[in-house]
């Protein structure tokens, strides 16, 4: 309920729904939605004594005015909590939030044009800021021949389990299996050796916006683990090895503004360990996310040095200054549409998903209320022209076969960051309500009366207001989160306490594999891994002291090397 000069208006959230159904009619994979029983309608008694309106109106019309049609679509409400169980509150929020449909091959998705608008924000902004680089886009082949996939071996052995291979043609059997990208270092490399040939050639940086597949067999989530997914992927060659360390933690910091600045998602910087870089590579640099819900860390983009290695395997060459031939110095980066998935599982709530404004493709919703037979519609139209101007992505719901209360679930599930009301009483004060997506239904601000007169920088000061406390309230989050451990017990309590834990390492691949293994066994999530060796950064001071002299691995009581962030992830 929400309260305006003493008397209530009924939200849709007050009202009781007996269907589970999609709003979009579509079938969902989850087995609790049934479709709706057919009831007979009562007719409406007219009431006997004139009641006084509200501020907005009423949920249906007065006097001898004419009764509308309105849908009875129900089943706006999630099916699950995040909570109580939020495997299946992420399935059902990202069908009901209309973000993905599911499609007849499984681990494949389509994405729907609400999540398609949010991923054109994140590549709009990227695409910016590596063509300030000198970054240029291209486009290479989806196929790799046989011969080019398994040239450089530890590369393909980090991918051979997820390479799906095109075998026929029609009827026929190819002559040599043709496999499909899971990334383009064996397709462009080949091409890098034609293109290279003195020091005047580099440095070569280029990047593609595409798909790739990797076969999965895990267990398929979207946006977050799928079969095909969309990515950039940038690869880059350079006559030293300084220029390519730059440029790799440069990346880096750019897709920290994509997550933070944008999807307002804390990331943590970090290298990779050695068992957990990029196959082929020579160092790993990354941003890792945590989903304090579930306790596990996500990957959530990757910026490789890749040193001389592909450079040998592919012959890519060039001669100096001084006539001396040389192996270039490669790079290559990656930011996906995983990216999404993880501002859903941050910042979603059981209403529904809740987006950033900058990344909103709708950031204000504008919905007449209308009250003893007056529309407000000609005057939402207004308010949507005026925001239109000031460059807000706006739009007004007039459908009237729904009822106000109904289009408040409906755009609260889709996570538009704000909901502008206009009733008749509006219209004499030359105001609006607006109501937050980011606050919970009593949170004092979040409702609020605005003159139509300030309403333009009103909105711009509340949308930085949420971007900004969307960003602070996960950091925090995030935060309570990171545990620190010595030793092995108190380790294994952290993280079974759904914990990311910093620990000090002695920094050998079978440690890893060890620590790996027994978690698996003595854990009750699955098995944890280093998420990341953490960059000196404020979010995690204890990484920017120096190990105690003396101190040990926390895992196997050998001399400690460096801290490491370890962790269970998807």
């Amino acid at each position: 309920m929400s309260e305006t000069d003493g008397e209530k208006v009924v939200s849709i959230n007050d009202l009781e729904f007996e269907n589970k159904v999609s709003i979009t009619g579509a079938e969902t994979p989850l087995k609790d939605l049934h479709k709706p029983k057919e009831k007979k309608e009562k007719p409406t008694k007219t009431p006997k004594e004139k009641k006084e309106g509200v501020v907005h109106g009423g949920s249906g019309p007065a006097g001898g005015a004419k009764k509308k049609e309105v849908k009875k679509e129900s089943g706006l409400g999630l099916a699950f909590k995040k909570e109580e169980n939020f495997g299946d509150w992420y399935s059902d929020l990202v069908v009901r939030g209309e973000m993905i449909e599911y499609y007849d091959v499984s681990g494949c998705y389509i994405l729907r044009p609400w999540s398609y608008a949010i991923w054109e924000f994140i590549k709009d902004f990227f695409d910016k800021e590596i063509k300030k680089m000198g970054i240029e886009n291209t486009y290479f082949p989806l196929f790799v021949s046989e011969k080019a996939l398994t040239k450089e071996k530890n590369h393909v052995e980090g991918f051979a389990p997820e390479v799906a291979w095109v075998t026929k043609s029609g009827d026929s059997q190819l002559e040599e299996p043709i496999a499909i990208r899971p990334t383009s270092e064996t397709v462009m490399y080949p091409i890098f050796a034609k293109w290279i040939r003195g020091h005047r050639d580099l440095p070569l940086r280029i990047n593609q916006w595409c798909n790739v597949v990797r076969w999965e067999f895990k267990h398929p989530t979207p946006f977050i683990r799928s079969r095909e997914f969309l990515w950039q992927e940038g690869h880059t060659a350079f006559a030293t090895k300084e220029e390519a360390d730059k440029e790799v933690r440069a990346i880096l910091e750019l897709y920290r503004q994509v997550y933070e600045e944008l999807l307002a998602v804390p990331v943590i910087q970090g290298v990779k360990s050695e068992v957990e870089k990029f196959a082929g590579g020579l160092y790993t640099t990354t941003v890792e996310a945590f989903i304090p819900t579930t306790g596990r860390g996500v990957q959530a983009a990757t910026s490789h040095c890749l040193g001389q290695n592909f450079a040998k395997m592919f012959e890519i060459m060039f001669e100096d200054d001084k006539g001396e031939r040389k192996m270039v110095w490669q790079n290559s980066w990656g930011l996906t549409t995983r990216s999404i998935g993880v501002m859903v599982m941050i910042h979603g709530d059981d209403k529904g998903l809740v987006l950033p404004p900058r990344v909103a493709p709708i950031q204000v919703v504008v919905i007449p209320v209308p009250f003893k037979g007056i529309d407000p519609s000609d005057e939402c139209l207004k308010v949507v022209h005026q925001l239109q101007q000031a460059d807000f992505r706006v739009k007004a719901d007039l459908r009237d076969n729904y009822s106000p209360g109904w289009k408040y679930s409906h755009w609260e599930l889709k996570g538009v960051p704000l909901r502008i009301e206009i009733g008749p009483r509006d219209i004499e004060k030359k105001q609006v309500r607006v109501v937050r997506r980011d606050l919970e239904d009593k949170a004092v601000g979040r409702s609020q009366d605005i003159p139509v007169a300030d309403l333009v920088e009103r909105i711009g000061e509340i949308l930085d207001e949420m971007q900004k406390g969307l960003l602070e309230r996960a950091r925090k989050e995030r935060s309570s989160c990171i545990a620190t451990a010595y030793n092995w017990d108190d380790f294994m309590a952290a993280l079974n306490n759904k914990k990311m834990v910093l620990a000090p390492w002695c920094d050998e691949v079978a440690v890893e594999e060890n620590v790996k293994a027994r978690t698996k066994c003595e854990g009750d999530g699955g098995g944890a891994k280093t998420l990341c060796m953490p960059f000196e950064q404020d979010t995690l001071p204890v990484v920017q002291d120096p190990l105690p002299e003396g101190i040990k691995c926390f895992a196997s009581g050998k001399p400690a090397k460096k801290w490491a962030l370890w962790g269970r992830s998807y």
